[in-house]
């Protein structure tokens, strides 16, 4: 199945247990809030599919993996309730990754910012190439990665992920995040898919039971999520409309 216009694309097939989603857009695969909610509609869809033990979620072209936020809805945000509205998107998806009963497996082929850093932290494994570089440049554009954060902290403790949200101007290596534990493995480009495949056959041959049981025990003591992401999704909200946030994100569109 597949869906396609101008937010972007989303398309999932299936190969025996193995479920494959990619989604895609123009701007680095970035996320339009109308995407967010399609990515968050189907991963819960998947979750109620019994033949399917094993989610891989990826992302379309050979460079970015995802970029985060649209620009173009920040900068169209004008009031706090549609700040938090539109941060809300990935607080819903990251809860859906969260409470999904499939094992998520996150293919990462290039660079991630922001958001899309929160996605790889919310994916229960990730392989990504030797490329795979990541960014949290949130504070510089006015903001702070206040609803991955949850994620990100659970994946590579606070201290790395202060680390990078402070150096908002740097990026860190995929060997960087190898060693703080957001990546499993990594891979040359031409690998990337063999190791992927290789890792999803093994995983989906696994007694589906089992796989549920482990999920709700890697993401357990994370229920209060639910509302916490939203909270945080008002913080990130109210901070784009100051006029520190405004003049930087028209600075980088230019």
């Amino acid at each position: 199945m597949s869906s396609e216009n101008q937010n972007g694309s989303l398309e999932t097939t299936f190969h025996n247990a193995v479920a494959t989603v990619q989604f895609g857009h123009p701007a680095s695969n970035s996320f339009p809030r109308e995407l967010l909610n399609r990515l968050t509609a189907e991963i819960n869809l998947l979750s109620q599919k019994e033949t399917v033990s094993v989610i891989v979620l990826q992302s379309e072209g050979a460079k970015a993996f995802c970029s985060g936020a649209s620009f173009d809805e920040l900068l169209a945000v004008e009031n706090e309730e549609q700040g938090k509205e539109f941060f809300s998107g990935f607080a819903h998806l990251l809860n859906a990754m969260r409470t999904c009963s499939k094992i998520i497996i996150g293919r990462v082929q290039g660079k991630a910012v922001g958001g899309g850093v929160g996605i790889i932290a919310a994916c229960d494994y990730a392989i990504a190439t030797t490329e795979s570089a990541i960014k949290l440049s949130e504070l510089a554009i006015g903001i702070g990665p206040f609803v991955i954060e949850p994620a990100v902290t659970r994946k590579i403790g606070k201290t790395a992920m202060s680390e990078m949200t402070l150096a908002a101007h740097e990026w860190k290596s995929a060997n960087w995040a190898l060693q703080n534990g957001l990546y499993a493995s990594l891979h040359d480009a031409n690998e990337l898919d063999i190791a992927v495949k290789n890792f999803a056959e093994k995983l989906s041959s696994y007694n589906p039971e089992a796989l549920f049981e482990m999920k709700k025990i890697i993401w357990e003591g994370t229920e209060h999520w639910e509302s916490l992401l939203v909270e945080r999704a008002a913080i990130t909200g109210k901070l784009v409309l100051s006029d520190f946030s405004r003049n930087a994100l028209r600075q980088f569109k230019k």
